[in-house]
This record gives C-alpha cells, structure tokens and sequence, in this order.
C-alpha cells in the first residue's frame, strides 16, 4: 500500500466465497483495517485479496455488508469483486474460504493448495492447537505455521460450524450475523501472522478474548463496531 514499506518479502492470504460482494469483501476490508491499525508501516509484509466462485465481477460490495462493514469503522472504498481463477488460488500462502464448498473449489482450480487451504473459522479453531512456528524469514514463519494448521486438521471433524452464513438476498440482520462469524475468526488468524511479521508472540499485537468484538474494541479502536 501507498506509504507502506517492508524489507521481507510479503505474504499473501486470499479470502474466498461465492459473489465476492459480501463475505469475502468485507474480511478483505476489515482485516485491511485491522492489519493497517496493528502492524503501521509493516502492514503491507501480509497482502490481503478476496474473490468469488461466482464473482459479480467489478461490482461493489454489497450494501448491506457495507453496512455492517462501516459499524466496525472500516470502509469499502473502491472495492470491486473478482473471479477466483486457478493462478489466484495458487499464488496464495494462506487460503481462507466462507464454507466448505467454497474449500472444494478453490481446491478443484489448484489441487495441490490443499495444505494451505481452510474455512476462516476452521482456521481460527485450528490455531487454539498450534504452537508459535520458526523460520528465518516471515514466509518461512508462515509456511511453518500453516503446515501446523494442516497437521493438527488431521484430528479435527469438519461440519456446518465450519461454514459462514451467506447474506445475499436475505435481511441486514443475516448480514450482521455473517460480520460477527467472520470477525470473530478472522482477526485471531490475522494476529498471530501479524505477530510473526517481528517474529514476536501474538500478545504482542493482539490478545483475542472468546469475544472478539470486545477485543476490538479494547485493542484496535478504529476497527471496533459502533453502536
């Protein structure tokens, strides 16, 4: 980003679900923000990007997440959605799909992404089991730790509670429901690999409580949800 420096080379996490308008927009957004407001001039070390199976191509994100989107103090900006390709799904260090389908596609375009592929909230609960990875660099650190997520899957059962709502076509409360799930998943992911960014622990960025709003709202005031 514009002013952002960083000596390492980046790493990239790429977020998935269907139109890429609502879900996977408003993460992308939200953990822009949340990164931005965490890591200053290091955050452009982790590359965010979102798209969809069925993408709306360039269409804007929809309102209604827009919505929810703003009640935590970011914005959409100039967002525009964009269709999973193969090339995308396999360029990414860190895959982090709304449901289950969406897991199966992405890996149907890039087979061998499988290691590097989770559902967000299959991610976040993943993570409870993983300890803090080596490496030299931060994609080795990364890699470390995304091998370890894939490892401890092992012993895990995948089901619906994997899987984020999808909103479209439904009221701004589904929308709401959807923002809380992603939040709630999403920023414990985004803190410990903000943590590896200095190869420091994730208390160092963000301790993430059971409620990840409060933690927000506690830790990173811009991103927090407005009443």
């Amino acid at each position: 980003m514009p002013g952002h420096t960083y000596a390492e080379p980046a790493v990239t996490v790429l977020l998935v679900c269907t139109g890429n308008i609502c879900r996977s927009a408003l993460a992308e957004r939200l953990g822009r923000a949340y990164l931005d407001d965490v890591l200053g001039d290091d955050a452009a070390a982790i590359r965010l990007g979102s798209a969809g199976t069925h993408a709306v191509v360039d269409s804007a994100m929809h309102p209604d997440s827009a919505l929810v989107l703003q009640g935590y103090g970011a914005e959409p900006g100039d967002f525009r959605a964009r269709r999973l390709t193969d090339a995308i799904a396999a360029e990414a260090d860190l895959t982090l799909t709304m449901t289950r389908a969406h897991r199966a596609e992405v890996l149907r375009l890039a087979p061998r992404a499988l290691a590097r592929t989770f559902t967000i909230r299959e991610a976040a609960a993943l993570l409870a089991d993983v300890d803090e990875p080596e490496g030299a660099s931060l994609p080795e650190r990364v890699r470390a730790l995304v091998d370890a997520m894939a490892a401890a899957r092992a012993g895990r059962s995948s089901g619906a509670d994997d899987d984020v709502v999808d909103p479209i076509d439904r009221p701004v409360e589904v929308h709401e429901e959807a923002g809380e799930l992603i939040a709630a998943a999403l920023i414990p992911v985004l803190a410990r690999l903000a943590a590896l960014v200095a190869d420091g622990t994730p208390s160092t960025v963000l301790p993430v409580g059971d409620d990840s709003r409060g933690s927000l709202d506690e830790h990173t005031a811009r991103i927090a949800p407005q009443a």
